[in-house]
């Protein structure tokens, strides 16, 4: 199907050129989403006529979406999610959670325009497409956690690898410090000993026993 770009559609043209597109896609997107007109006739002498005022209207909402693409490149948004100890998400962070973290930070983004390449299924830093315009896009990162302390650690650059190892660490640590104490505490233990029960008293010689009783 014949279509004439009523804006520009990436990989397939600028605003006014005619390209040929599937059916599906033209009907399923480009024309319900307003983004085309079926090319014919008078759809191409319609388009001639509100031609300047369409490039008018692009200019505008071009100029709205730089500004807020200045703010938004580069952002960082938590995303707090369950996961396994290995990392793997229970589920899956969506454009909507993408576009929803966004807007809870002051940013209005519509899921419509966050672009993943493929589902989020675990934790860590994650860059997400983010086109606010057919002439703007920016990169921002889902910073996809347990907690907000997780995610503050991810942000500093440690990977849920590197948690987990120092977690792991931390734990062996501790076991073998438990070990030392109650080592020490056995050591101690054995050196008291002796000086609980006294000591042995001095045994009195038998025979100087008896020759004490003879002389009294």
């Amino acid at each position: 199907m014949d279509v004439i770009l009523l804006e520009r559609v990436a990989k397939l043209g600028q605003m006014g050129e005619v390209v040929s597109v599937k059916e599906g896609y033209a009907r399923n997107y480009l024309l319900p989403q307003k983004k085309a007109l079926r090319a014919n006739e008078s759809n191409l002498k319609a388009f001639e006529t509100q031609k300047a005022q369409l490039e008018a209207q692009n200019l505008e909402t071009k100029a709205e979406a730089d500004k807020m693409g200045e703010k938004l490149a580069g952002q960082q948004f938590v995303v707090i999610r369950s996961a396994s100890d290995s990392g793997a998400l229970y589920g899956s962070v969506t454009t909507r959670d993408a576009a929803d973290a966004a807007t809870a930070d002051g940013f209005t983004i519509d899921r419509k325009q966050v672009a993943l390449s493929r589902p989020i299924k675990e934790l860590g830093l994650h860059t997400v497409h983010v086109v606010l315009h057919p002439e703007v896009e920016v990169d921002i990162t889902l910073n996809v956690a347990r907690s907000v302390e997780e995610a503050e650690l991810q942000a500093s650059g440690k990977s849920i690898q590197e948690l987990a190892a120092e977690e792991e660490a931390a734990a062996e640590f501790e076991i073998a410090e438990l070990f030392d104490d109650i080592g020490a505490a056995q050591l101690d233990d054995l050196e008291e000993a002796p000086a609980e029960t006294g000591g042995d008293a001095p045994v009195e010689d038998a025979g100087d026993s008896e020759d004490g009783d003879k002389t009294a």
